[in-house]
């Protein structure tokens, strides 16, 4: 397999090549070399907008929704479903919700916070930033998941940026309160580890990807991993529909963004994918599993 070659470091109040509205992100990927990387920033005097400290957390974020509201955001995450009406209130009153709009980070290597997200609505996602300004996507996450400060296995935030996607609403609960409410309970705690290891065996699958499979087998995969996470959003749409844009599938899928956009294009040439802005509907997917290798 060819390496992917090193994005050239962009000087100052030079733009970055590729970038895009939605996000203002690089268009090619790689894995931050240690947790120090951000410490040596590669974009001079005239950093991008998504740079640590260049974005700063919103401070007008709504405490949104009553109780009832807040109850329904735990009863919708999987790890709670043993638990009882009381006990989900009792969690939910120490879990505010707040609300981001697009394209606002809800935290950043500059900014860290020891807390837990639970996603209630939107799309958030999860990358970091090697030091010469290349960005991988870690993850995308979608409603009912849990995200953040996972002080159960000591897992920390602290090298990633979290972005929503879309207007976003979560539930917070602070490092104090997870202790208190979730690790001192050998059912979520027990789950917690679960999702923990899911996660380990995703990321796993995607390094194994990016070494021994081709880029155009990459960005099918992807399609696919995607497309089965995804309901269609119109009524009666049999054909999954992926909300995101060639730059956001080039950073999961390891590549560029030009070269994304020739093998997506390749793909709808042959019927497998449609291609609308910012959303890919895929129409074969059996066929487009012949091309994931």
């Amino acid at each position: 397999m060819t390496p992917i070659p090193p994005a050239s470091t962009p000087g100052p109040g030079s733009p970055l090549r590729g970038a895009e509205p939605l996000l203002g992100a690089p268009d090619d990927y790689c894995l931050a070399s240690s947790a120090g990387a951000l410490a040596r920033p590669a974009w001079g005097a005239a950093p991008p907008p998504w740079a640590p400290g260049r974005r700063e957390e919103p401070h007008h974020m709504n405490h949104a929704g009553d109780e009832a509201e807040k109850t329904w955001c735990i009863s919708e995450v999987d790890i709670f479903r043993d638990l009882s009406a009381a006990e989900m209130d009792a969690i939910a009153a120490a879990a505010p919700m707040k609300t981001y709009s697009t394209g606002e980070l809800l935290y950043s290597p500059s900014q860290p916070s020891e807390v837990l997200f639970i996603l209630k609505r939107g799309r958030v996602r999860i990358f970091r930033v090697s030091a010469d300004g290349r960005a991988l996507t870690c993850a995308i996450i979608s409603p009912g998941t849990i995200f953040g400060e996972m002080v159960l296995l000591g897992q920390r935030m602290y090298d990633n940026f979290a972005e929503a996607l879309d207007n976003v609403t979560v539930c917070v609960m602070s490092r104090a309160d997870v202790h208190r409410f979730l690790l001192s309970d050998a059912r979520i705690s027990a789950r917690i580890t679960e999702i923990l290891g899911r996660r380990l065996t995703d990321l796993e699958q995607r390094l194994s990807d990016s070494v021994f499979k081709s880029v155009p087998q990459r960005i099918a995969t992807t399609l696919l991993t995607l497309a089965a996470e995804t309901r269609p959003r119109v009524l009666g749409a049999r054909s999954p529909q992926i909300a995101l844009t060639h730059q956001q599938i080039a950073a999961l899928a390891g590549t560029s963004r030009e070269t994304t956009t020739k093998v997506l294009r390749d793909f709808a040439d042959q019927n497998l994918i449609r291609l609308a802005r910012g959303r890919i509907t895929v129409l074969a997917p059996d066929r487009l599993a012949d091309h994931a290798g």
